[in-house]
């Protein structure tokens, strides 16, 4: 290994770069967990683990139930889809306007092993309540103490 001398003007030069580097990684990844420009991943989710289920919420206001996919696959929830909105009013001017459209996706790991055949789901009032039985052999089971 070689070893450079450095000098005051050179580590001030590598701390310029390294901090223009660390910029260019935020701006680049900046915004690509989070479809709609919000300051957290998209759908905000719930997560609760209760002793023979795992309960998961999302909200995802505006989409209906035909536009979301849920799958489980080796411990992982998957929930994608997209939010579609259509709107028109052409007796409105706007001055300005929040609308989010795109398509999103959310793994979440679970936290115990869950039998993927017996999942449920609902959609109501843009809130995805998804509600995973968990598998025979991650439930906790009482052991009896003998005397």
């Amino acid at each position: 290994m070689a070893l450079l001398s450095l000098n005051k003007r050179n580590r001030g030069e590598l701390a310029r770069l390294h901090h223009e580097m660390d910029d260019l990684f935020d701006s680049f990844f900046r915004g690509l967990d989070r479809p709609f420009g919000g300051s957290n991943a998209w759908p905000a989710i719930d997560v609760a683990e209760q002793d023979d289920a795992v309960l998961v919420r999302a909200e995802v206001p505006g989409c209906k139930a035909d536009d979301i996919d849920i799958s489980v696959c080796n411990n992982t929830l998957t929930i994608s889809g997209e939010k579609k909105e259509t709107r028109e009013e052409k007796d409105k001017g706007y001055y300005y306007a929040e609308s989010s459209y795109g398509s999103f996706r959310r793994d979440v790991s679970l936290p115990a092993e869950v039998d993927a055949n017996k999942v449920e789901a609902t959609c109501k009032d843009g809130v995805l309540s998804i509600t995973l039985p968990k598998a025979a052999r991650s439930k906790a089971v009482k052991v009896q103490i003998k005397d």
